[in-house]
């Protein structure tokens, strides 16, 4: 997979200001679109290349063990209804065997528990850390992989990040898949393929544990290409409906076909000046009465110069008589996400568009973010219109390549309904988090 930094610019910078890239025209980046990637990146566990050995025992001796410790709080402000918070702590643990004729493997869990003198009490609890248990561990990797030379095979419980399928690590459990794929590169090119049946994490909803994403789960395939001035992705995806059993479990009903394609390109134009831009489009076709269809289309681009970044987005969603869009199971891949507003929340039976502005600054080993977000909704079959504003301030600081903290100030407001208990709240979060 592509390298990431260490050093991440912004924990919610929207579209990717990574500006300590555009000091050094030779460094690999990955380019992040929208603010819910970046907020995934910020607590990213650190990965440890294994070894390859000689004999079957060392794949258990040569065998890494990694892990993060992780804590955070959270708190939501409701305008119009009740107010919510809650501590945790938690992390992961992992251990993967080295490599033996291409074989290797790996396991690991993530816990995370609510600390009761420092949450709410009954509905005074934010239950989004550890959910309504006050606790929850799982199994969230459970893999054996197989290389040889530009090939990876992978099967079994594991995280990937993909445009429809993501971890979204932006609380204190990520999503993990359970999954079949297959990973090739050559030079600037990366194909994947795969397919998961089942997944779990806070998207999923904590209470549900692994849960499946239809009667016969989920395909895909992708092909990326990262040049040093062109990138590009195509990726298709099939996602099976649900039965009535496993919507009742708390799955979806989602089927449908989604294209995924975006281009674009990025330049130095000096050591301390950097430009970024691309578009992107997304098509939808409703498999089994599912209610999901829609065709997106997107653009953003950001400029940068000595460490102060400037960047835009915009979406906009053809309407789909009693349709809706579809972000896949994860964060979603759209330019204009932020932290808690998409733009799948205003695309049902509507035309809906949505942009973003942000500016950045990176001062040293602390990264300061603001971003503003509008998204509105055309009127309905019903005559509803909808119109959501989101704030994003965010903070982040790099002790060192093991300890991050991180915080957002989250505002969003309906102007459309100033009564609705939707989209009318203030969460504040602050992350701490320590990888060994």
């Amino acid at each position: 997979m592509k390298k990431r930094y260490t050093i991440l610019l912004s924990l919610f910078a929207f579209t990717c200001l990574e500006v300590t890239a555009a000091a050094n025209e030779e460094v690999n980046r990955d380019r992040e679109h929208s603010v819910k990637q970046l907020i995934g990146e910020v607590a990213k566990r650190d990965t440890k290349e294994m070894g390859v050995v000689d004999e079957v025992r060392h794949m258990f001796t040569g065998g890494k063990v990694t892990g993060q410790i992780r804590s955070m709080y959270m708190q939501y402000n409701e305008k119009n209804s009740n107010n919510s918070y809650a501590t945790a702590l938690g992390g992961s643990l992992k251990y993967e065997l080295a490599e033996y004729k291409g074989f290797s493997g790996g396991v690991a869990f993530m816990t995370s528990h609510d600390i009761n003198y420092l949450s709410g009490e009954g509905d005074k609890r934010n239950p989004e850390l550890s959910g309504a248990e006050k606790s929850y561990t799982q199994v969230e990797e459970a893999y054996i992989t197989y290389s040889y030379e530009n090939l990876l095979l992978k099967a079994g419980r594991q995280i990937f990040d993909t445009p429809l399928a993501d971890s979204d690590d932006i609380r204190m459990i990520p999503n993990s898949f359970e999954a079949y794929t297959a990973l090739y590169e050559a030079e600037n090119f990366t194909v994947m393929l795969g397919h998961f049946d089942r997944w779990q994490g806070s998207d999923a909803g904590l209470e549900n544990k692994w849960v499946k994403t239809g009667k016969d789960g989920a395909n895909f395939a992708g092909l990326t290409y990262d040049g040093k001035v062109l990138e590009g992705n195509l990726w298709v995806y099939n996602f099976s409906n649900a039965s009535e059993s496993d919507i009742a479990n708390g799955a979806d009903a989602n089927g449908n076909n989604s294209y995924y394609v975006d281009f674009g390109g990025h330049y130095h134009i000096n050591k301390d000046m950097f430009v970024h831009g691309v578009v992107q489009y997304l098509k939808q076709e409703e498999l089994s009465h599912s209610g999901v269809a829609a065709e997106i289309y997107g653009a953003t681009g950001e400029f940068v110069v000595n460490g102060l970044g400037l960047n835009v987005g915009y979406n906009e969603s053809k309407r789909k008589a009693g349709k809706h869009s579809f972000s896949g199971y994860g964060g979603g891949t759209l330019f204009t996400n932020m932290d808690a507003m998409i733009l799948d929340e205003i695309t049902e039976d509507r035309s809906a568009h949505a942009w973003v502005a942000g500016v950045s600054y990176a001062l040293g080993d602390m990264n300061f973010l603001y971003a503003y977000g509008d998204f509105k909704g055309d009127a309905d079959t019903t005559g509803a219109k909808a119109h959501i504003v989101e704030q994003n301030i965010g903070f982040e600081y790099t002790y060192n390549e093991e300890l991050t903290v991180a915080g957002l100030y989250g505002i969003d407001r309906n102007r459309e309904d100033s009564s609705s208990t939707d989209f009318n709240n203030d969460n504040f979060r602050v992350l701490v988090a320590y990888n060994f």
